[in-house]
């Protein structure tokens, strides 16, 4: 019973006086609860109680915006602005996918730390010097991570943008121009004028 309590998605509804209400432990919880929720990689979906609109997005949003005012923020003016000119951008949604893969690839990298680290943890009291030493014969292994890290990025950013001038190439391709090869009238094609063999030049 517990697992599949554990694998199904947790509803929270917001009601128009603001309050989030979990249906699953049948209470009222606030956004630091959601918070929660999100670093214990809880599944969860919020709705509006009464239209049924899903706003988890926006809760995610709200709880990002509480971090970066609050404590130290993660995105600098400079890099918001820019995002924020990516909105209505033909490449808007290869931003997206773009950051999404990155920040996943820089996942994996958190990861791999986290468990070379493990026999620090586990087993012994946490002891400064034995993580300083960690971390110094972990140096070229990060080093080594993060240049691998780089030139996935750029590998990807080149892909995506291959993509894009191929998936461009193609529907321009459907469009001839006026005169162009395969368009009506152009050299070659059926009903083109070309030279009459009975006519003196």
């Amino acid at each position: 019973m517990t697992a599949s309590k554990k694998t199904d998605e947790r509803l929270i509804k917001k009601y128009p006086n603001r309050r989030l209400y979990d249906t699953q432990t049948s209470t009222y919880i606030t956004l630091a609860d959601v918070k929660q929720l999100v670093l214990e990689t809880e599944e969860f979906k919020v709705v509006d109680a009464k239209t049924g609109e899903d706003l988890t997005r926006s809760i995610l949003l709200q709880i990002i915006l509480e971090e970066e005012t609050g404590g130290v923020p993660m995105f600098s003016s400079a890099m918001l602005s820019q995002i924020i000119r990516f909105y209505g951008h033909a490449l808007q949604g290869m931003m997206g996918t773009y950051l999404e893969k990155n920040i996943q690839t820089f996942i994996e990298i958190q990861n791999k730390l986290a468990d070379q680290s493990k026999g620090i943890y586990e087993g012994a009291a946490f002891n400064p010097d034995v993580w300083a030493q960690f971390m110094n014969m972990q140096a070229p292994m990060m080093q080594g991570m993060m240049t691998n890290y780089i030139e996935q990025s750029k590998n990807l950013f080149v892909q995506m943008q291959e993509q894009m001038q191929s998936q461009a190439k193609n529907m321009f391709s459907t469009f001839p121009f006026p005169g162009g090869p395969g368009a009506p009238g152009a050299p070659g094609t059926p009903g083109a004028p070309g030279k009459d063999p009975n006519k003196k030049p």
